[in-house]
């Protein structure tokens, strides 16, 4: 018997599909029912089915991410699409998993569906008769054909070009370059990469599920056009045209984009943007647009989100100098910040992101010294926002540099910061002073911003309007500790920072935090971490 996979999170269909379906007299067996793709996908992984009939809007996982993980396991699946009406004319232009059919749940039959099941079963029967092996070769051929593809332009991109004629005859096989034709190059880049990886199972999984996309839009509208995936966040689409013939290719290029747009992005929930460079009529000149695509990435750094736009070339040179105009505002852009996340809450830290984002974006700073100063000034923010040892750091200072340096472009970056600052900001929330009291953390706040200063317990307690003595039980009470060993030990902790991070002397960390005296500050910061600042540093 063949197993069968339900799908749907309308309860109502489920149960109506099967108990009104007799599957047992139809030599199936209804292996479960499921309310969403990833319980679905959580039982395929180990028991593949042989039919799936699945809804295409659901939570968690959508019915197409679900039909293409389950081919990735099992390539002969039967693959039936329940859709609702206004779903159903995307649906049957979506990519072609191997889909036999579309069914409108509107109007569905149970006779309907159970007809088509008959059908699967007649065709898996033959097939098996005649052999899966030969249907699996032809398969693996077709397979085959798009990984040689892939692998093909990756080498003429990267190898030297000894023989052009014979790049020329091997492109021509792929469509590319053939007599009497040039080439518009174009770089598709992914955007929101970090979301895509959390709801793909792999790079493998979305590398199938783009390229069917890319396929079937393409085979729609310009059968010439050839495409690879050339990396986990980037596509190469390659047009063939004649010039002069009355049409500019440029615009029937950017058409054809924003139909992949729009199919990726309902479809898969993709977003791409893309680079368009410059016509080419031969292997060197495509091989070296190729690789300036590829090359570009201070333009594509500042690509907003679904941009199709042409190539610049003399950004990415302009880019080599960087402004170091940016680092001018360092000081106040850090100050904004830290005053965002101490006291106005979340909105206040979106909108002061959001300000200087819209500030590099307009200055088109080099993205070496984007990164370098978002990566300072967070650093800067860990440092100056220091909590008790409750609170851990979201990332050390090598994890931060890695992430931020892993990003391609600024609104990618962006989306991160909004991420990072509202844990951050969180974190705060639980760790300062790990005190229920309001009066309590207003405290700790006001002494991270002051760790530079002298600061008493007279001073706070006046402005949180509360007797001194008073205020000093409550912290203790709520602290254990007292206020005065609650300001040593941030002051402690700040210059642990500064003697790890900075290569600023002791006396200069020493006064830094307010301290007259070098040795009153070393035998205090001795008694707090065991050793003196020399030691530790070395350490």
């Amino acid at each position: 018997m063949y197993n069968v996979m339900l799908v749907d999170d309308d309860y109502p269909v489920i149960e109506l599909l099967s108990e009104a379906i007799s599957w047992n007299e139809l030599g199936l067996n209804l292996m479960g029912s499921y309310e969403n793709g990833m319980s679905a996908w959580e039982d395929a992984k180990s028991s593949p089915p042989d039919i799936l009939i699945t809804d295409i809007g659901m939570p968690k996982m959508n019915g197409l991410e679900l039909s293409a993980r389950i081919k990735e396991v099992k390539a002969d699946v039967r693959i039936a699409i329940l859709s609702c009406h206004n779903e159903f004319q995307y649906a049957q232009q979506a990519m072609r998993l191997n889909v036999q059919d579309y069914l409108l749940k509107d109007t569905l039959d149970p006779e309907e569906l159970a007809q088509l099941l008959r059908r699967f079963k007649q065709a898996m029967d033959e097939e098996a008769q005649k052999g899966w092996e030969r249907s699996r070769m032809i398969h693996l051929v077709d397979e085959s054909k798009e990984l040689r593809k892939e692998q093909s332009l990756k080498n003429f991109i990267h190898q030297p070009l000894l023989s052009p004629e014979k790049w020329r005859h091997e492109l021509s096989e792929y469509g590319i370059l053939k007599p009497g034709s040039h080439c518009l190059p174009v770089v598709g880049h992914l955007e929101d990469v970090r979301d895509i990886k959390h709801r793909f199972a792999s790079n493998q999984t979305l590398h199938f599920a783009l390229g069917n996309v890319l396929r079937e839009v393409l085979e729609q509208l310009n059968p010439s056009a050839a495409h690879v995936i050339y990396d986990a966040k980037s596509s190469l689409l390659l047009f063939s045209y004649r010039p002069g013939l009355g049409s500019n290719i440029y615009d029937d290029a950017a058409a054809c984009l924003k139909e992949v747009q729009r199919m990726l992005e309902r479809v898969l929930r993709i977003r791409m943007s893309f680079l368009i460079g410059r016509g080419c009529a031969d292997p060197e000149s495509l091989k070296a647009g190729l690789n300036e695509l590829l090359a570009s990435r201070q333009q594509r750094f500042y690509l907003e989100p679904q941009e199709i736009t042409k190539l610049n070339g003399t950004l990415e040179q302009n880019s080599l100098h960087g402004d170091p105009d940016l680092f001018v505002y360092y000081d106040r852009a850090s100050s904004e910040l830290r005053e965002s996340l101490l006291g106005k809450g979340s909105g206040a830290v979106r909108d002061t992101v959001d300000r200087w984002i819209a500030w590099i974006q307009g200055k088109r700073y080099a993205l070496e010294s984007v990164k370098d100063w978002v990566l300072k000034l967070l650093l800067d923010l860990k440092l100056r926002l220091h909590l008790l040892h409750s609170l851990s750091p979201t990332y050390t200072a090598d994890a931060l540099h890695k992430e931020i340096m892993d990003m391609d472009s600024l609104n990618e970056l962006k989306s991160w910061l909004h991420d990072y600052l509202e844990s951050t900001m969180q974190a705060m929330d639980r760790g300062f002073g790990g005190s229920r009291r309001s009066e309590v953390a207003e405290a700790c706040k006001y002494v991270s911003l002051r760790l530079d200063q002298r600061i008493t317990l007279d001073e706070v307690a006046g402005c949180l309007h509360l007797n001194p003595s008073y205020f000093s039980r409550m912290f203790k009470k709520e602290t254990g500790v007292t206020f005065i060993e609650y300001v040593t030990r941030m002051k402690m902790e700040r210059a642990k920072e500064l003697l790890r991070q900075t290569d600023r002397t002791v006396g200069e960390i020493c006064e830094s935090l307010a301290y007259d005296n070098v040795s009153y500050f070393s035998k205090t910061f001795k008694a707090y971490a065991g050793v003196t600042p020399v030691e530790f540093r070395n350490g």
